[in-house]
Formats: C-alpha cells, structure tokens, sequence
C-alpha cells in the first residue's frame, strides 16, 4: 500500500480538493501513475456533476412549488427533473464503483485470507466489467434508435437521445473503474475493493471542481 509523504503547506488547488493529487509518483510504474491520474481527474469530474445537478435539481423543484402558489408551474421542470436524475444515477454508477459503495458480501470477503480475497476480487471484477460492457453496448444501441427515429420530448420539444447520453457513459465509466480494480489487484500486493479503496471501511475525502 502506497504511503502519503508528509502534506506540504502550501498546496495547489487540485491538491486540495484531491488528497491523492500529492502522492509521490515517481516510485509507481507507468501503469501504476496512468491509473492513478485517472482516479484523480474522474473524481474530479464525477463529484462534480453530482454536486451541480443535486443543487440543480433542489433549486427546480423549489422554484416549481414556489411557482405553483400563484397557479402557475415551470412546464419544463419534470422533464429536467428526469434528466438530472438520471445524470445524477449513472454518474453515481461510476463512482459507487470507484469508491466501493455497491452492495457486496463484504463480511464473506473479510474472512478470506487475503490471496483469496484477491482472487474473489478481480473474477467479480471481470465478470461486472464484462455484464456493464455489454450494458454499454445495449445503451449505446438504444441510443442510437432514439437518434435515427428522431423522438422528442414533450415539453421541451428537444430529442430525446440528448436525455439519454449519460447512459452508456455512466455505464462504460463503471466498467473503466472495474478494469481499474483489477489492475490495481495485479500491481498491488494487498487486496483492493476498487481502484481508490482498500477497504469498504475506509475514510475517504470527497472533493470535486
């Protein structure tokens, strides 16, 4: 397991929305600093989203009650509604990846010596890796339907495909973080339940943009 050196006083802002920004590097391979650059700008930009579009979500939705005491209602609001849940869910798909937060059998795992645990780890990684794989390509697919049909949605009279992008990127961004965890398992000598968290228990910093 990687150790942090000492935090230096006067850090960038990266650093300080990022704890693993200012980790040394230079001992990691070249395999070990690509994923972990990765880790740090998708958390950047997962929390990010998630963030904005949970503000924005509050905001409609308070606007549109405020809105309905005079008889009035924003005619837009359910269909934004709908677009930022489902941005929130599927980014939320990622990152639940990322930092070990999906239902497992963690108490079956704990009593697992670690080699095995190990091993438990990286076949459930690749088999979710190849079902949220597969899951891209459906959506994808979809995706593409929605498009050539030319649907649109009722209020906003937008096509609808634009609603459903986050789809199949949520999807192959959680497949990207189960390949991830089992690079991680390979390069590591400790098991890892994701490619940010060695435990499920583990305290973590949640930072973003």
């Amino acid at each position: 397991m990687t150790e942090l050196p000492p935090e230096p006083e006067n850090k960038s802002i990266m650093e300080q929305m990022h704890p693993d920004a200012y980790i040394d590097t230079s001992s990691m391979s070249k395999f070990e600093k690509i994923n972990h650059h990765i880790g740090i700008y998708v958390n950047a930009v997962e929390v990010s989203i998630m963030v904005i579009c949970v503000a924005a979500l509050a905001i409609l939705l308070i606007a549109n009650v405020f809105a309905r005491s005079f008889h009035k209602s924003l005619y837009f609001a359910d269909e934004i509604s709908v677009f930022l849940v489902l941005l929130i869910t599927f980014t939320g798909v990622s990152y639940g990846v990322r930092k070990a937060r999906h239902i497992r059998m963690g108490a079956f795992l704990d009593m697992m010596p670690p080699k095995m645990e190990k091993a438990f780890i990286i076949g459930i990684s690749v088999i979710s890796a190849v079902v949220l794989g597969i899951m891209t390509w459906a959506s994808w697919k979809y995706l593409l339907n929605a498009y050539d049909n030319h649907h649109m949605s009722q209020a906003l009279r937008v096509p609808k495909w634009i609603f459903y992008v986050i789809i199949p990127i949520g999807f192959g961004m959680a497949t990207l973080q189960y390949i991830r965890t089992i690079i991680k398992n390979l390069t590591e000598d400790e098991p890892w339940q994701s490619p940010d968290q060695q435990s499920e228990y583990e305290d973590e910093e949640i930072g973003g943009v």
